[in-house]
C-alpha cells in the first residue's frame, strides 16, 4: 500500500486533470456543435434554402465540430492525432473505393439538391424513365409513373443524363396534327379549327394559337394546330379537341381520310 499510494497520487496528478479537461472539451464541443447546427439552419431558412439542403449542411457542421472536439480531447492525452487522421483517411479511402457506386449516388444527390432541376410534384423524364417526383433522397429519387407504378432511380443515373422537366413552366404548347382529304376545303377546315379553339376557355390568348397547313401527305392535307394552355390543362385540352374536331368535321362534311390501297387487276 505504501508503494501504491505514491503511484496513485502521481496518476491522479498527471492524468486526472487531463481526464477532466477532455470531458470538458467534449461537453463544450457538443454544445458548440448544437449551436452551430441551429445557427446554420436558421440562416439557410431565412435565405429560403430547401429543407433537405438545410438539414444536410447543418448536420455536416454538427459532426465536423464533434470530430474536432474528439481529436482535441485525444490530443490532451498525448495521442498523435496526425497519425490517427492518416489511419482514418486510409480507412475512409478503402471504404470509399468499396462503396464508389453509393458515393457517386450520394454526390449526385447533393448536386441535385443544390441545383434543383426539379422539385417534389414535378413530372420529369430522367434516368430513362418518366414520372412524378414523390421524394428526393441522398442516394435515390422516387418517381410515380402515370399508371401509378413507383420507380426508385439512383441519383447518379439521373444527374449523369438529360433531365426533362415537363411541368417546370406554367404554360405548355399543345402540338396536334389534323388531316383532311384533298377534296375538302382547307379554308373551311381552318375556320372550324379556329372556332373550336376560340370557344375553349382553356386555350390561352397569348401566345396566339398557330394553325397552318404543314404538309401535303400521301393521302391527306395535314394541318398543324398549336394552341397554348396552362400545364394542368394540357392533356384535357388535347383529348377534348381531338374529340370535338372529329364531330365538327362530320357535321360540316369535311373528310378525314384514312390510308387506302388501290389494286389494279390486269385485264
Amino acid at each position: 500500500m505504501e508503494n501504491f499510494m505514491p503511484i496513485l497520487k502521481d496518476f491522479t496528478v498527471n492524468y486526472g486533470i487531463k481526464v477532466v479537461g477532455a470531458i470538458v472539451v467534449l461537453i463544450v464541443g457538443r454544445i458548440v456543435a448544437g449551436i452551430a447546427r441551429n445557427i446554420i439552419e436558421k440562416v439557410l431558412e431565412r435565405s429560403k434554402t430547401d429543407k433537405s439542403i438545410r438539414t444536410f449542411v447543418a448536420s455536416l457542421a454538427y459532426y465536423a465540430v464533434i470530430v474536432f472536439a474528439v481529436m482535441s480531447a485525444l490530443g490532451s492525452f498525448g495521442v498523435e492525432t496526425a497519425s490517427l487522421v492518416a489511419v482514418l483517411g486510409a480507412v475512409g479511402f478503402a471504404i470509399g473505393f468499396a462503396l464508389q457506386g453509393s458515393l457517386s449516388n450520394f454526390a449526385s444527390g447533393i448536386m441535385l439538391l443544390v441545383f434543383r432541376p426539379y422539385k417534389i410534384g414535378d413530372f420529369v423524364e430522367a434516368g430513362g424513365v418518366a414520372g412524378t417526383v414523390r421524394a428526393m433522397h441522398m442516394f435515390t429519387t422516387v418517381l410515380n409513373t402515370p399508371d401509378n407504378i413507383r420507380i426508385i432511380v439512383p441519383n447518379s443515373k439521373i444527374f449523369g443524363d438529360t433531365i426533362k422537366n415537363i411541368t417546370a413552366e406554367e404554360t405548355r404548347r399543345v402540338d396536334m396534327v389534323v388531316g383532311i382529304g384533298y377534296g375538302s376545303s382547307i379554308e373551311k377546315a381552318l375556320t372550324i379549327i379556329r372556332d373550336l379553339l376560340t370557344a375553349d376557355a382553356r386555350v390561352l390568348k397569348e401566345p396566339e394559337p398557330q394553325i397552318v397547313v404543314g404538309e401535303l401527305a400521301d393521302s391527306s392535307v395535314n394541318i398543324i394546330v398549336r394552341p397554348w394552355a396552362k400545364k394542368e390543362d394540357y392533356w384535357s385540352l388535347k383529348f377534348d379537341f381531338t374529340h370535338a374536331v372529329k364531330e365538327a368535321f362530320d357535321r360540316e362534311g369535311v373528310e378525314i381520310p384514312f390510308p387506302q390501297v388501290v389494286m389494279h387487276q390486269p385485264g
